[in-house]
């Protein structure tokens, strides 16, 4: 996949879902990526990003305007606390809505791939508030075991998840190679041109408009708006 943003990174616009939980607050599925950093720009509403590492729990406010990013391994939960809208910025040309990221099932679900595979599916409302039940179970579950000083429990969700993922890496690393590293080679290139007094990559200068890729769909922390290059994507084409 060819990213049609700067620096090899993918973008999306997000609406927190409002579904109440059996924790009495609203939001999104708990999750991990584990190869890439994610950032929420806050555009609209407030909420809070929960999130369980080897610190432990802690939760960080969302306001409009506010800026969050978090590394791989950060398991996170977003919570709305009242139209909550996000844009959130990926590695990897949108590696993290694309397969890098593994849901806090319990351990049972997620020892089995084939189980596994069948609960993070959510192609309508009802599906996807399953999911998020069911993730947002293990989640409750790992976070009073972390905060009981269970490091263990930590570690084990990990290696769960990393074995969930196997199959899939040398896909990852064939956006990886063809996204961020490709444009950190170009960036290089165009150093060296510049200092030999080349300009020739400035004549190809053009500007590139980017629309949303069809109807928003369900996310795992809510509604997304997912962007892709239009066809003919050059205003002066």
């Amino acid at each position: 996949m060819v990213t049609p943003f700067p620096g090899g990174v993918g973008i999306s616009g997000l609406r927190v879902y409002d579904w109440p939980t059996v924790d009495g607050v609203c939001g999104g599925s708990p999750h991990v990526h584990l190869a890439c950093s994610e950032c929420y720009y806050v555009i609209g509403g407030q909420g809070s990003v929960q999130t369980l590492t080897r610190r432990g729990f802690a939760e960080t406010p969302l306001r409009e305007g506010g800026v969050v990013w978090f590394t791989p391994g950060t398991i996170h939960r977003l919570v709305n606390d009242g139209d909550l809208r996000i844009i959130v910025v990926m590695q990897n040309s949108g590696l993290p809505e694309a397969g890098d990221a593994v849901f806090t099932f319990p351990a049972e679900v997620l020892a089995d791939a084939g189980n596994y595979a069948a609960h993070a599916q959510a192609g309508d409302e009802e599906s996807a508030r399953r999911r998020r039940d069911l993730a947002l179970e293990g989640f409750l579950e790992l976070r009073q075991r972390v905060e009981a000083g269970e490091d263990a429990a930590l570690d084990a969700f990990y290696r769960s998840a990393v074995r969930l993922k196997q199959g899939v890496l040398d896909d990852w690393e064939e956006r990886w190679r063809t996204g961020a590293l490709a444009s950190a080679e170009r960036t290089g290139e165009q150093l060296d041109r510049l200092r030999d007094g080349d300009i020739g990559h400035l004549a190809e200068a053009d500007v590139h408009v980017v629309r949303a890729e069809g109807p928003r769909r369900f996310g795992m922390c809510g509604r997304l708006d997912v962007h892709d290059p239009a066809e003919g994507s050059s205003p002066h084409d």
